[in-house]
This record gives structure tokens, sequence and C-alpha cells, in this order.
């Protein structure tokens, strides 16, 4: 079986990041240095309950604000992904999963399809969760969703502390993942049209 990983370094004026992604690392052995200590808390949760080692390193222009972090670090997983996937065979494709964190609820479902599209309602109350901005968690999701070309919906269902909301949004996509990713043995593209992105 090939090893489903992959290395990548993205560099712009705003950030520098150096990534590498192993789909099949159990989850254990993730180094993930972002500057942000929520993102981190976030990408760590993501990885453990994937099934991912993720080591990623991120320089940011964290003196204007945590926009570019946030969302180059989610740009580059997300084409991390892509790159491991290629024509994305013997994999279920489909995936959806709850999690909760105490009283919160999320739900997240994805079709790893070739086709980008996000819909995320985290409800977040607060303006930032530590030095994160809440618009930029969504944007997270959003910015994933686009360079890995899959469909990612989630729904945080209830709960009262903001942190409890994001972080069971985090662990029910990398749930989700966890069973779209999961490989077949069919070897054959999951699509009827025999080609996935079309």
């Amino acid at each position: 079986m090939t090893a489903r990983q992959t290395s990548l370094e993205r560099k712009t004026s705003e950030t520098e990041i150096t990534l590498s992604l192993h789909l099949d690392g159990a989850g254990q052995k993730s180094t993930i240095e972002t500057g942000l200590g929520f993102l981190d808390h976030m990408l760590t949760a993501l990885s453990r309950h994937a099934g991912w080692s993720i080591q990623l390193q991120c320089k940011g222009d964290l003196p204007v604000d945590d926009h570019h972090t946030v969302e180059d670090c989610a740009l580059a997983l997300g084409q991390a992904l892509d790159r491991i996937l290629g024509e994305r065979r013997g994999i279920r494709r489909f995936g959806s999963a709850y999690a909760p964190l105490d009283e919160a609820l999320a739900r997240a479902v994805v079709d790893l399809s070739g086709r980008p599209h996000a819909s995320v309602s985290l409800g977040l109350e607060r303006g930032r969760v530590g030095a994160v901005a809440a618009e930029n968690l969504t944007h997270f999701f959003q910015s994933l969703a686009m360079t890995s070309r899959s469909a990612i919906h989630v729904d945080v269902i209830k709960g009262e502390n903001d942190h409890h909301r994001a972080e069971a949004a985090f662990k029910a996509l990398a749930l989700a993942l966890r069973e779209a990713l999961a490989q077949d043995g069919s070897g054959s593209v999951p699509s009827t049209k025999g080609v996935l992105g079309g």
C-alpha cells in the first residue's frame, strides 16, 4: 500500500508555512506551531481524531492580525490533502459525524468530490476565541474546502461555551474526514461518472 503522505512549503509576503501530512499517522505524532495557541489546539484535535500526523510550522504576520495565519494554514492543509488524494481512487468519499464537547454538539458532513463548497454555521457569540477571531474559525473551514476540493458542511447544533462549540466542530470534521478517507480496497473512483471533480 502506498503511503498517503506529502510535504509542502507555502510562502507569501504574509506567511511562511512548512507542512508534512500523513493521513495514516494514527494521530499520534503531530507538532503544530502557528503562533496562535487556540489554532494549535484545534489543529491538534483535528489531527488526533482524523488519525493524521501533521507537522506544521507557520510564521505569520500576527502583528497585523490572525487572519492570514488561519487562512493560509487551512489553504496549505487542503492543498496537501488534495495532492495526496490525486484521482481519489479507493476511498469511501463521503463521511459524516457528530461530536459533543460537554454541552456543545456539532455535526459535520463531507464529500471529497473534487468540487469545493463550504457551508459553515458555528454560532459563535464572542468576537474571539483565544487570539483567533471567530470569523476566522469559520473561514478556516471555507479555505480548507476550497483547496482540498471538497464539500464541507459544519453546523454547531447547540452549545453555550464558544471554546466548546469550536472544538466540537473541529472534532466532528475530523471524524467525518476519517470516514470519507477510509480505503475501501476497490481502487476505483467513487463516482458514477468514473471521475471526480467534473
